[in-house]
This record gives C-alpha cells, sequence and structure tokens, in this order.
C-alpha cells in the first residue's frame, strides 16, 4: 500500500542515530558487500536452526546438523516479520528467533542468518520493527520468507511512531527499535534492538501464529 514515508537515516556516514551503538555500526557492511550477499536465495526464512550450514558429503556432519535441527525443533516459538524502509522501498524478513532481553533499557533480540538476503539493507538503516503475527497470518510469514520481488504485494501496511518501519496490519503486536549493538554468531548474527516505541493490536484474533517441528502451528492445533 502507499504510504507516506520518512527520510532514511545514513548510519554508516559522519553521524550515528539516536540510540546506535557504535558496536552496531563496526558490522555494517559496504553497498557492494550488500549486492554480493542479495544472490539468488530461494527463502530468507529465518527458522530452521543449522539449515544454512554447509557439511559437504561428510555423513557424521549431515547427521551431526539434522539432530540439532531436529532437537530444536522441539522448541515451540512464535512467529515474526522484522520490517525496514530501504531506499524509499519496504524491506521484510520471516523470523523465529526473536526474544526479549531486557526491561530496562527496553532491549529485544533477533537471529538473522549470514546469508539473509534482507538482513544487510536492515542493519544499514539502523532501524527495525518486530511484528509478532496472528494465527491467521501464515500467508504473510510465507510471503515475507519468499524471494518473489515485492514481499509486500497484497499486504497492508502502515509506518511506525518512531522509525517509519513498516507495521503490518493484523498482526497482534508491534516493537518499533532502533539498532543498538549486532554481535558475530557463527552462521548468524545477534542484534540487539533498542524499543522506542510498542504497540498491541485490537482484533477479533488473538491467537499467536506458532512454529513448531517444521510445522506452522496454532494453540489449537
Amino acid at each position: 500500500m502507499p504510504a507516506p514515508q520518512s527520510p532514511e537515516p545514513r548510519p554508516h556516514g559522519d553521524k550515528l542515530l539516536e540510540g546506535v551503538s557504535s558496536d552496531a555500526r563496526e558490522t555494517w557492511p559496504s553497498p557492494t558487500l550488500i549486492d554480493s550477499w542479495l544472490g539468488d536465495a530461494e527463502v530468507d526464512f529465518e527458522f530452521r536452526p543449522g539449515e544454512d550450514v554447509h557439511v559437504h558429503d561428510d555423513p557424521e556432519a549431515q547427521a551431526a546438523a539434522r539432530r540439532f535441527r531436529d532437537v530444536l525443533g522441539c522448541f515451540a516459538s512464535g512467529i515474526t516479520v522484522v520490517t525496514t524502509i530501504s531506499g524509499g522501498e519496504p524491506v521484510g524478513m520471516t523470523c523465529q528467533s526473536f526474544s526479549s532481553v531486557s526491561l530496562e533499557p527496553p532491549l529485544v533480540l533477533f537471529v538473522p542468518a549470514r546469508t539473509s538476503r534482507a538482513w544487510p539493507l536492515i542493519q544499514r538503516t539502523g532501524r527495525f520493527c518486530v511484528n509478532v503475527l496472528a494465527a491467521d497470518q501464515e500467508h504473510v510469514s510465507a510471503q515475507m520468507a519468499s524471494k518473489g520481488a515485492d514481499k509486500f504485494a497484497g499486504i497492508d501496511w502502515h509506518p511506525a511512531e518512531v522509525t517509519g518501519s513498516p507495521v503490518v496490519e493484523g498482526s497482534l503486536a508491534h516493537l518499533d527499535c532502533t539498532i543498538h549493538a549486532v554481535h558475530e554468531a557463527g552462521d548468524h548474527y545477534v542484534v540487539i534492538g533498542r524499543v522506542e516505541h510498542l504497540a498491541t493490536t485490537e482484533r477479533d484474533v488473538t491467537e499467536p501464529l506458532l512454529y513448531f517441528r517444521g510445522r506452522y502451528r496454532t494453540t489449537d492445533a
């Protein structure tokens, strides 16, 4: 949907966004590197722990990776869509690995893979919004995880109050954040965000969209 856009900050310039630590700035990639990361990946879906690890043809390594994914798959979690505005266009990625971190200051985290196509764009803006999906938004999760040229086609959204990042209509809640810190963690990054604004949404559907053992679930299934 057309929506008014605020000017995009340039965190890699002379000034950092307010609330963004120098630790976050140190890992911002160059535009050239961003382009090289975009690649042709079919999904941008931060589920399946260890899915992106290249284990070659070693049967033992393959079995260990499969075991790791299967065990971690026993941990049921909610589904979020992490969004931002980059170059005047909405950017989004589906992410299972989201958690609260601190109340004072208010911090949350999510964990994108190094191979994520959306993460470099989110990182360079220095801001993001976490949308907590409802039980009837499986299609939103699937679309945001796809390689499709326009992940937001047919998905209504409005700008978040502070950063202008997309708030997906119908989501149960959203948290509008600036990047506080980014830490390397194996084949992923741990992104710490400072919550600048947050809200819940009043709607008929109040159940969350869940992910468990490789499948979408709801509290009724």
